[in-house]
């Protein structure tokens, strides 16, 4: 590897060579909302038994039962949940159609399986990493509060994931309302949809969902969030949340990054994050065993990482 003093010629050479990678990797992430889109109306499923597509089926249909269950309670039926089993299936075409929406949905299943993976493979817990003990622990009420708080989602998350479940309270305020707007255009009972959205948006809080605790506890870690972007020190939703933070980007996009094709992409992330060195390495193994830093990675500072990620549509 070449390191920080290597001319400026070679050095703009590899931000060249970068750029290009990273162009390649969003045509990549441009096919996956129609890609996922087609399997998963695809009447014939069975053709593609791929575990992450299972997965973001499974959601997306949990979504729709609970939004046509509470639908057919204002409505007055006398089996709300039967009758959401029952047309299911019709509200999960619609929500598919709404690209943030599936494509947050896809990468909470692969999120679920790379904290499966780690787990298994690296020991690294899936809800209670060793960043997450010490807030705990913490003499801050507050912050003790929170991690609580975060754990219990966290906890929440891993066995929901697994029943390929998705509760509405856990999506942002954009994509809840995104999927009431899916109900409301697609209900052929148009009055009891109006009173299903109003109901739902009262009970709704963003502020309780796991992705708006983990936000929380990273901003409270002040001058120690770094530590957040160690894996086995803060676990796999700490640190996917806290680079994101870091580098600017969406969450959605940093987990899509963890993937074998976007490698490219993860590193520019971490060196706008500013990881640096043997810790940016020591993340990409574990996220990739076989990957590897791109030459020139420690010439590049944090600043002009986050330029180019925000040159390609990164942040």
């Amino acid at each position: 590897m070449v390191q920080a003093g290597t001319n400026s010629i070679s050095v703009s050479q590899a931000e060249q060579d970068l750029r290009a990678e990273l162009a390649r990797s969003d045509l990549a992430l441009g096919s996956i909302a129609p890609v996922l889109r087609h399997l998963l109306t695809n009447a014939d499923h069975s053709l593609f038994s791929d575990e992450v597509v299972a997965r973001v089926r499974g959601m997306l249909g949990d979504l729709a039962r609970q939004l046509l269950a509470v639908e057919a309670e204002e409505a007055g039926e006398e089996d709300p949940l039967a009758i959401a089993q029952h047309g299911a299936h019709r509200l999960v075409s619609g929500l598919a159609v709404d690209a943030p929406l599936l494509g947050h949905v896809h990468a909470l299943a692969i999120e679920w399986q790379l904290t499966e993976t780690l787990q298994a493979r690296d020991a690294i817990d899936a809800s209670l990493s060793p960043l997450l003990q010490t807030q705990i622990a913490s003499r801050d009420p507050g912050a003790a509060e929170v991690a609580m708080a975060t754990l219990a989602a966290q906890v929440r998350f891993m066995q929901q994931a697994r029943r390929m479940e998705l509760p509405l309270g856990e999506l942002s305020a954009e994509l809840f309302h995104a999927a009431l707007e899916v109900l409301r255009t697609h209900s052929d009972r148009p009055d009891a949809a109006v009173r299903t959205v109003a109901r739902l948006r009262e009970e709704y809080d963003e502020g309780h969902s796991r992705l708006a605790l983990i936000s929380r506890l990273i901003t409270g870690l002040g001058a120690t969030a770094m530590a957040a972007l160690e894996i086995e020190r803060a676990g796999v939703a700490l640190f996917l949340s806290a680079l994101a933070l870091a580098s600017g980007q969406e969450r959605d996009l940093v987990v899509l990054s963890t993937s074998s094709d976007q490698l490219a992409r993860l590193s520019v992330a971490l060196q706008a994050a500013g990881v640096k060195g043997e810790q940016a390495a020591a993340q990409m193994a574990l996220l990739q065993p076989e990957a590897t830093l791109p030459d020139h990675f420690d010439a590049m500072t944090s600043n002009e990482a986050a330029a180019i990620l925000a040159s390609i549509g990164g942040a």
